[in-house]
């Protein structure tokens, strides 16, 4: 008796997002839709109680406003939804925090960073094990540390190789989340000015110096075209929750010491899981390369120059920018203009995992996609689930009691629900994504050139996106440096 044995499927098997939430707290009413709209029938109740219809014009005002506020779309959300964004911009505004000037006098204390905004409150922390510069937040209670990662061209590989690299990056993520001490995990991929320094080491060591017209014209076509290409480079940054590893932090010693022993451990078992999965950590980058990195998203002008010459803006200290103007829709620093976008949809439909292609792979703009993963312990992906199984449930009861249909958006998010327990069930971690994309230009007008380039590279994307104004400067924190910051 024979049996045939099933071969394994080399077809990449195609995956669908989970929609974004936009269940309310009652009727599909946000919390801050219900204020506004209380607000307004306990104007309504008092005027009829107190005057009848006289009252009741004279706060006509108040309760007309209410339901503005609580119905009238403004950019897609209610109009209430933009109050704190607004208000927050004007005391800023008025307080001059959408100003910031280097003070080249003034020192800065030893072990700072010299950023902009809430960013001044960050430390240096050099590890003596590893040598890897931490970067730690006393307020948030945060240390990371960021690696750079060296992998093959996604889209060039075939379809059996991409699904393993895809079912193995799955593996790492599951890592992640099983620790319960990670606070976030950011994936940061930048496009960067080739300095050319690769091309001319190749043709040094590959070329042949020979006086002949094809030799003369490679190397004049290395030395031309070598500093205008640009170069992708990858980025993971890990951070450390303290607040959720103090036991541990303890017991190692205590303070940024014992917190960077705990990271070392989360590190290595990054780093394995990273390898087992095809990727090449090229190690944790010291405070003198973080520095590189930080100058260089402030002052793209410089990069080139920074990636040609090794020892310059090695430090922490000096690697902020000297300015930074902010404006409601955009960010001007040393040499360029920058904007934000938050992917707030992401595709809807079955699609294949290298869907990013259109974002990730344009040519010709100076642009940084960051990828913020917040995990979640197995145990508070649980109750979180049971929450919202049963929060749907019940606005399915409620919304059958008074007679409204059933919407298919709330089907779907209820089947994504599901879906995620059963994914959990199988051993799978549940992270929360957030992705922005940052856009560079030197001008106002390529700035809003390579904008629409974007925004219609993640309409290809199956994607949507949606520009953050009024927050830009935290936006670009987030978006185009690797320090795991949020919004």
């Amino acid at each position: 008796m024979t049996s045939k044995q099933k071969e394994p499927s080399t077809a990449l098997v195609p995956v669908k997002f989970s929609r974004l939430t936009r269940r309310g707290i009652l009727l599909g009413l946000s919390l801050s839709q219900l204020v506004a709209l209380s607000t307004g029938v306990l104007a309504v109740v008092v005027a009829l109680y107190a005057g009848g219809g006289i009252l009741l014009a004279y706060t006509a005002p108040v309760w007309v406003l209410s339901a503005a506020l609580t119905w009238v779309p403004v950019a897609g959300r209610p109009a209430v939804e933009w109050l704190p964004v607004t208000f927050w911009w004007l005391w800023r505004a008025t307080g001059g925090q959408l100003l910031y000037r280097r003070r080249i006098v003034v020192p800065r204390p030893a072990g700072t960073l010299a950023l902009p905004g809430d960013m001044a409150r960050l430390r240096e922390y050099a590890d003596p094990d590893t040598g890897a510069g931490m970067v730690h937040d006393p307020h948030q209670q945060t240390l990371t540390v960021v690696c750079e990662v060296a992998h093959p061209a996604f889209v060039l590989l075939d379809p059996g190789e991409q699904e393993r690299r895809v079912t193995s990056w799955g593996r790492v993520l599951a890592t992640v989340c099983r620790s319960g001490r990670i606070a976030t995990l950011q994936v940061l991929e930048r496009t960067l000015p080739d300095s050319g320094t690769g091309l001319a080491e190749w043709w040094a060591t590959h070329g042949t110096a020979e006086d002949t017209w094809a030799a003369t014209t490679y190397a004049e076509l290395i030395d031309r075209a070598g500093p205008a290409g640009e170069r992708h480079a990858t980025t993971l940054s890990l951070s450390l929750d303290m607040k959720t590893s103090a036991r541990q932090i303890r017991t190692a010693g205590g303070g940024i010491r014992g917190a960077a022993a705990v990271l070392r451990q989360e590190m290595s078992t990054l780093t394995a899981a990273l390898r087992s999965a095809d990727l090449t950590p090229s190690g944790w980058l010291s405070p003198g390369q973080i520095a590189v990195i930080l100058r260089a998203a402030y002052d793209p002008a410089i990069a080139a120059t920074l990636a040609r010459h090794g020892e310059l803006g090695q430090h922490l200290a000096t690697a902020g920018p000297v300015a930074v103007n902010e404006s409601w829709t955009r960010l001007r620093t040393d040499s360029a203009h920058h904007a934000v976008l938050w992917i707030n949809e992401w595709p809807r439909s079955m699609v294949y995992p290298g869907f990013l292609s259109p974002v990730l792979l344009s040519t010709g703009i100076q642009r940084s996609f960051s990828l913020l993963c917040t995990p979640m312990r197995s145990d508070q992906a649980a109750r979180d689930i049971r929450k919202k199984k049963v929060e749907h449930i019940s606005d399915q009861a409620q919304r059958a009691k008074i007679g409204q249909i059933e919407d298919a958006a709330h089907t779907a998010e209820y089947h994504d629900v599901l879906q995620q327990e059963a994914d959990l069930t199988a051993g799978h971690g549940v992270l929360r994504y957030t992705g922005l994309i940052s856009v560079s230009a030197p001008t106002v007008d390529e700035l809003d050139a390579a904008v629409a380039a974007i925004e219609q590279a993640a309409i290809q994307a199956s994607c949507e996106t949606r520009l953050l104004v009024g927050q830009q400067a935290a936006a670009f924190t987030a978006a185009a440096l690797p320090l795991c910051r949020h919004i």
